[in-house]
């Protein structure tokens, strides 16, 4: 593991922090491929119930290292064919898939900047917390770029396609209490709370019955490209499939007996 990304598992919950705060946390090849190892990893583990991403500092994820760019631009670097480029990139936005496809609950907690690509992994995550004042935004087109790591299709799904549009469109900054509003993140608090807020908030979503969210992701993921009678039925495979869980098994038992159950994951 790379010193530019931290990672700690405690309970039952994995904490991925990247860790270039001079940078604002900005990307890094070798930042890059850590996530994708240890998203992998912990996707895996069967005693990790929640994946945390959060940034190191005062900032979440500024992005790409835009000053490594203007760095290749000025020296002339002989950089890679157009088709490698696309292959190195696309491979390493797996990030974005991972946080959003794995079979456990992930949370973004954000206390400061989240830009660019550093903004579409927040998106990516199934749940956000964020301080009141930190600033998010796709920030692309303020150099020119297009986008990447799946910001365009999450900021559509969370805020519709006129408001992505019009994000994308003109990089516009929102404060965290704006974001809550709009619905792009699920919990704001000011930044002297947020580390407790953020603890609480893991805490309470690795209690679940993680092997439910994790069909309960599936679902919500097809329902964005199915049809409802294909939706229905991989329903029914899930729901089947959760009714031979320990968790459900428990659960049925404490319902009866007027208790609170206690899930242990699998």
């Amino acid at each position: 593991m790379t010193q530019e990304l931290l990672e700690t598992v405690e309970g039952g919950i994995a904490t991925l922090t990247m860790n270039r705060p001079e940078a604002r946390n900005a990307l890094t090849l070798e930042m890059m491929d850590a996530l994708l190892e240890a998203l992998a990893r912990l996707s895996a583990d069967p005693a990790v119930r929640l994946v945390v991403l959060t940034g190191a500092g005062r900032a979440f994820c500024a992005g790409g290292d835009v000053k490594g760019f203007a760095r290749n631009v000025a020296g002339g670097a002989d950089l890679p064919s157009f088709d490698n480029k696309v292959t190195t990139l696309r491979a390493r936005m797996e990030v974005s898939r991972w946080l959003h496809e794995m079979p456990k609950a992930t949370l973004a907690v954000i206390p400061g900047p989240a830009a660019g690509a550093g903004f579409a992994m927040a998106l990516a995550c199934d749940m956000r917390i964020a301080a009141d004042d930190a600033k998010l935004t796709t920030a692309f087109s303020r150099i020119g770029l297009s986008g990447d790591f799946g910001g365009s299709y999450f900021l559509s799904k969370l805020v519709g396609p006129a408001k992505a549009r019009e994000m994308y469109f003109t990089a516009e900054v929102l404060r965290g209490d704006q974001a809550h509003a709009l619905g792009l993140v699920n919990r704001c608090v000011p930044l002297a709370d947020l580390a407790q807020a953020a603890r609480a908030y893991a805490q309470e979503l690795a209690a679940l019955p993680t092997v439910a969210i994790g069909y309960m992701k599936r679902n919500l993921n097809a329902a964005g490209r199915q049809s409802l009678s294909e939706v229905m039925d991989t329903e029914a495979v899930h729901m089947v499939r959760t009714f031979d869980t320990d968790d459900h098994k428990n659960a049925a038992l404490a319902f009866v007996d007027k208790r609170e159950p206690q899930f242990q994951g699998r």
